[in-house]
């Protein structure tokens, strides 16, 4: 078994080995209760995320609608922070039953560099996008008179902004999420500083926090799909709509640059491969 030595005062990393990828498609998933239970367990992450977080922006418009001082409420910093902190929160419940994805972009990630199944992604992704739903579903049933007045807590680009920033913004945003999310669980880093205790749920929360800052001027913050999504089917207005592509195809893309760039850039995925296909040749 893999064990810390400590040598000279120094520990010294564990013994590891990469952890199989995970099959295409692995039909003794359906047969599992595990399976289900994460599937559950994303459905109702993602519903109680976009209940505080919608509600959280809702509040803060109506607030300010009102002749309210801006700095008595939470403004943009607190909508930073209610989309950060809870994922921290629901990372931190949902990790040990579904991995605590809670956004189609990071399981496409995860997908692209073989950490979840195809069926799993899929499932996921489908559970997702229906607890994004019902949670937008929630805040407009409990505020029916502030929900469409204040924009649904809906994704659009804001006026100002180019098509391109706004994607730009999209996709950076999503790789700086996703990136963070591939470092945090890395299995190779937990062994190697297994000596200094890392929650891994406090950088991603930190990342999408730190995201929001930057990027809710430009695009009401997206990266995920989800969240776009469930505001924009509750919602039900063009705009939202008309823009709902940005929401898809950057997250996505940055995704894929995330996966690409920590599987086979930082860790040399490639290069191994290429090792042992070379080894294997010369046999």
């Amino acid at each position: 078994m893999a064990k810390d030595i400590e040598v000279g005062g120094e520990f010294q990393a564990k013994d590891y080995h990469d952890p199989p990828p995970a099959p295409l498609v692995d039909a003794e998933e359906f047969i599992k209760w595990s399976f289900y239970r994460a599937i559950i367990a994303e459905f109702i992450a993602t519903l109680l995320f976009l209940y505080i977080t919608v509600l959280t922006v809702i509040g803060y418009k109506s607030q300010i609608d009102k002749g309210g001082d801006e700095c008595g409420g939470v403004g943009i910093l607190g909508i930073a922070w209610a989309f950060g902190g809870m994922i921290f929160v629901l990372v931190y419940c949902t990790a040990g039953i579904s991995g605590g994805h809670i956004n189609p972009a990071v399981t496409f990630g995860l997908f692209l560099a073989r950490k979840v199944s195809l069926v799993r992604a899929v499932l996921y992704m489908a559970a997702q996008c229906l607890g994004a739903i019902c949670g937008c579903g929630l805040v407009k049933a409990f505020q029916k008179s502030y929900y469409n007045q204040y924009g649904g807590g809906a994704n659009f680009l804001a006026d100002g902004y180019s098509t391109g920033t706004g994607l730009a913004a999209e996709i950076i945003g999503t790789f700086v999420l996703v990136y963070t999310v591939f470092s945090a669980t890395d299995p190779k880093r937990s062994a190697r500083d297994s000596h200094v205790p890392v929650l891994a749920p406090l950088p991603i929360g930190f990342a999408v926090f730190m995201v929001h800052l930057a990027t809710i001027p430009i695009t009401g913050t997206g990266i995920n799909p989800a969240r776009s999504f469930g505001a924009a089917v509750m919602y039900n207005q063009d705009k939202p709509w008309d823009d709902q592509w940005i929401f898809w195809v950057g997250p996505f893309i940055g995704a894929a640059i995330a996966a690409i760039y920590h599987q086979y850039i930082l860790r040399a995925a490639a290069a191994k491969a290429l090792g042992s296909f070379r080894s294997s040749s010369a046999m």
